[in-house]
């Protein structure tokens, strides 16, 4: 009943009923590797994209792709094995940047646009367009997680 209920509301008021907010799981080393040979389906980096509020532009950028290479692979329904390995890593530093801002994507969003001295005045965003740019992210965050800021 309540099912029948939540549908004729969403009928009425024109909204959809909220779906479960995307949580982006951590990924080992060789599950990134088998998972972007295969491919990883281009909805879960509009998810991503939409959790960490990261344009397409942006989006393009940490992918290292052109943004209308990223509109096909949307078309296509899976990216390709480069691009999969980086939203891999990207959904790796998300899951472990929620855990640490105690699942605030809004402050893991502005934590990766703000430059940190950790990393030459830059922000954490601006390092994503290189696998060692990940990295070091990662570490920041884990510096955060244990409370070392020097």
């Amino acid at each position: 009943m309540a099912a029948t209920t939540q549908h004729s509301n969403s009928r009425r008021t024109g909204k959809q009923p909220e779906s479960t907010p995307y949580t982006p799981k951590w990924a080992s080393g060789f599950s990134i590797i088998e998972a972007s040979r295969q491919g990883v389906q281009s909805r879960q980096a509009d998810q991503l994209a939409q959790l960490l509020n990261l344009s397409y532009k942006e989006l393009a950028a940490i992918l290292q792709v052109a943004e209308r290479t990223l509109h096909r692979f949307r078309n296509d329904g899976r990216l390709d094995a480069q691009s999969s390995e980086r939203l891999l890593l990207l959904s790796n530093l998300a899951a472990h940047g929620l855990m640490v801002f105690d699942g605030r994507a809004d402050a893991l969003a502005n934590w990766l646009r703000y430059p940190l001295k950790e990393l030459k005045d830059q922000s954490p965003l601006q390092l994503l367009s290189t696998i060692s740019g990940f990295s070091l992210a990662d570490d920041v965050l884990t510096r955060i997680e244990y409370g070392v800021y020097v």
